[in-house]
């Protein structure tokens, strides 16, 4: 196909916590977003006890993929791509979900490894000029799983997917509507051992020559940006300008598990839907960047559905 020609071009992102919608406009290698939703539908509650996906959790989940689905056929797409991810490519049952959205879309969706989901994920991360020239820790924090990639440009060098996620976490973890601090240090160790026993093994040697910036992409990031600029607006640039280090990733961990729900409900740039799981999202995003001894963390909002657009 000739770059130079325009195409619309959709992908609708079934999570094990939100179903995300990207058209775009496809030219010359490049992406142009026209159209971006997301609807936490939470398709991993009840899950993670017997690796089943539950009625109601499908029905909103595919309600969600319908709705997104038409809009993107509004939006002028002329393609429309359907993923899923952890919880669908775990779950004992998860063609009744693949079953259920063909049957409201006509569509088919694409399960994908997360072996997929973690080359995807670096590949909109590097769609990004800003990202594409550096040695990059790509961390996708999703809802049932995290893809950490070690990269340089034009090859990845580790690119593995865990289960750790931040429903995943939250399920596990059931931290209390008001949190204490010994909640917090009950999350903190639980979460600092997983990754010394399951992730470092893997990783560790990746890393012994130093990446020059760690990227989070995916919702979770974006939401801590805002909620560190006391933002309600999503602005692309912004998100993307700012930059965690340690101190200030313990800081607003700190802060967000001295809240109690209703008042975290209420915070500037915090969806009210999330507020439960930016628990253990934030906590994730804090437990890697002290035991991989990583010295701040950059944010992209081009992960998955970018790099499934791409060629």
């Amino acid at each position: 196909m000739n770059q130079h020609v325009h195409q619309r071009r959709a992908a609708i992102d079934i999570g094990t916590n939100s179903v995300k919608l990207l058209v775009a406009e496809y030219a010359d290698g490049a992406l142009e977003p026209v159209w971006e939703e997301n609807e936490q539908t939470r398709l991993g509650e009840g899950f993670y006890a017997e690796k089943r996906l539950q009625p109601t959790p499908i029905a909103r989940t595919v309600a969600a993929v319908r709705r997104m689905w038409e809009a993107a056929l509004r939006h002028g797409a002329t393609t429309v791509r359907i993923i899923a991810t952890s919880a669908v490519r775990e779950a004992l049952n998860g063609s009744e979900l693949v079953d259920a959205v063909r049957e409201a879309t006509g569509l088919s969706t694409e399960v994908i490894p997360g072996e997929t989901e973690a080359e995807w994920s670096h590949k909109g991360v590097r769609s990004n000029r800003r990202f594409a020239s550096q040695r990059l820790l790509v961390l996708d924090v999703g809802g049932g799983s995290t893809e950490f990639i070690v990269a340089e440009p034009g090859r990845i060098a580790f690119r593995e997917s865990f289960e750790l996620g931040t429903v995943r976490a939250f399920e596990t973890l059931r931290p209390p509507s008001d949190p204490n601090p010994a909640d917090l240090a009950r999350a903190r160790r639980q979460l600092g051992d997983f990754l010394e026993l399951t992730v470092l093994p893997e990783i560790g040697r990746h890393l012994e020559s130093p990446v020059e910036l760690a990227v989070g992409v995916g919702g979770t990031t974006a939401i801590l940006a805002l909620v560190a600029q006391g933002s309600v607006a999503f602005d692309r640039d912004a998100i993307e300008s700012h930059v965690f280090t340690p101190e200030s990733l313990v800081r607003l961990v700190d802060r967000l598990w001295s809240l109690p729900l209703s008042l975290r409900r209420t915070l500037p740039g915090l969806p009210p839907e999330r507020a439960d799981v930016i628990l253990t999202g934030c906590a994730i995003y804090e437990a890697i960047l002290l035991k991989l001894r990583l010295p701040g963390l950059g944010i992209s909002t081009r992960g998955l559905r970018f790099g499934a657009l791409l060629p």
